[in-house]
């Protein structure tokens, strides 16, 4: 029997501020199936290793990475791999929207456009219908989730967002006063 999974809570001040950087993100997922060290993560991203070296540091303080047993690396140097612990998405954060965008937008512009799917939704539900496509929705993540990963699958990433449509406030404002929009409202 496998363990229960987490529950999902807020942040702490410090889990927060760890999370609030795109890069800090990029990082995780760069650690999520392989340990990598401070060189290869700085390589990765095209950074300089010492100014990774403090994210890196403010992810194992925080409990998102974890090191690994220490090896030789080039020229029989002493080198810290480092592992993603999955902590992330157990986690809400505040006000970190633009931090996850960011990683996003960093990392989906590396992928070739025929690589990638991506699509656009305006939903118009009920809130009980609302509500239940949430559920639906978080259920099916936290299933996939869950599941062991294969480390000879291929690597995806996916990234979801669901909030109101600030577009269609005006509209929806008008309609819910009994007003009919007028040539400048739509």
């Amino acid at each position: 029997m496998s363990p229960a999974a987490p529950q999902r809570r807020m942040a702490d001040d410090a889990e927060a501020r760890a999370l609030a950087s795109g890069l800090r993100l990029r990082i995780l997922r760069l650690c999520l199936d392989e340990p990598l060290t401070n060189r290869e993560i700085a390589e990765a991203l095209g950074k300089n290793p010492a100014s990774v070296l403090h994210h890196v540091r403010t992810l194992v303080d925080t409990g998102f990475l974890q090191a690994q047993e220490v090896r030789r690396g080039r020229r029989g140097a002493r080198e810290i791999p480092y592992l993603a612990t999955g902590k992330s998405w157990w986690l809400q954060t505040p006000a970190s929207a633009g931090r996850v965008l960011e990683a996003f937008l960093d990392e989906i512009e590396q992928v070739p456009p025929e690589q990638h799917d991506l699509t656009r939704l305006g939903l118009r539900l009920p809130p009980a219908q609302m509500q239940e496509f949430r559920a639906r929705l978080t259920a099916l993540l936290e299933e996939f989730a869950a599941r062991p990963r294969d480390p000879e699958a291929d690597p995806w990433s996916l990234f979801v967002a669901l909030h109101p449509d600030p577009s269609t406030s005006t509209q929806t404002a008008t309609r819910r006063q009994g007003a009919t929009p007028g040539p400048n409202q739509c």
